[in-house]
């Protein structure tokens, strides 16, 4: 499990990077769209007259006038070109950023949640593993203790008290033993329902929430793939109206006769 855990804590922080860095190309695009539109706005105002008056020679000119149009054409389609900033801002980089929060929220909250059940689980085990020594300790030292109390028993120099006190030690010692024993079965229980719970359903829960995070995540991104050429499409028929309001001014232009 701690492999797959690694595995999907590094697809998920991929799948965020990929997420914040079409953010960022987003961005970069809107800001081309929006320079590309004040250049063009900045052209028109260079082209425009401030104010046309009647005894302007130019006036007389119908291609003068269609200039005009033409120029005046290209000032709505700057327009557009900043629809198509303002929208790529507000649906996708506004939106996907928002989306970007939560999501790295709620992957921290995940890996918190699994990193803490792995914890649970490895303090268990060090439980488990005391326990184990300190009953093999004991079992050492009550079977040192027997051995005593009957070597003692034996020894014809050796004291009726002594006796009794060596074999006191080695109930004792027993005891001891007896209760680490319970003790290393209950931990040992423990442990194997710890680690039940572990393999079987906390990580299979953590892994579960974390893929549908993720796929979450790629529905958002996809939808964020889809808009990206959309806000484009919304404004084709405007932009169509635009190039057609160029060729208009274009067909009023008569090289036989040049006046208005």
């Amino acid at each position: 499990h701690q492999d797959q855990f690694d595995t999907i804590e590094h697809h998920t922080q991929w799948g965020l990077d990929l997420m914040d860095r079409y953010v960022k190309f987003v961005k970069e695009r809107t800001e081309i769209e929006q320079t590309y539109a004040k250049q063009l706005r900045n052209l028109v105002k260079k082209h425009l007259p401030k104010k046309t008056s009647r005894e302007d020679p130019d006036t007389k000119f119908c291609q003068y006038h269609a200039f005009l149009q033409v120029v005046k054409e290209l000032n709505d389609f700057a327009g557009q070109r900043e629809v198509i900033a303002e929208d790529l801002l507000a649906q996708i980089c506004v939106e996907l950023s928002k989306d970007l929060q939560e999501l790295k929220q709620e992957r921290k909250l995940y890996l918190q949640e699994g990193r803490r059940a792995q914890q649970q689980l490895e303090n268990s085990f060090k439980q488990l593993e005391n326990s184990k020594r300190k009953f093999e300790r004991d079992c050492r030292e009550a079977e040192k203790a027997v051995l005593n109390a009957e070597k003692l028993d034996q020894d014809i120099n050796t004291t009726k008290a002594d006796v009794e006190k060596a074999k006191q030690q080695a109930n004792l010692r027993s005891h001891m033993a007896e209760e680490s024993k319970n003790e290393y079965a209950s931990y040992l229980q423990k442990f194997n329902h710890n680690q039940n719970q572990f393999y079987f359903l906390e990580m299979p829960q953590i892994f579960n929430k974390m893929q549908e995070m993720d796929e979450r995540r790629t529905r958002r991104l996809k939808g964020g793939y889809s808009i990206f050429s959309e806000i484009e499409q919304q404004v084709m028929p405007i932009i169509g109206k635009c190039l057609e309001g160029m060729k208009a001014a274009a067909e009023v232009v008569d090289e036989k006769n040049v006046g208005v």
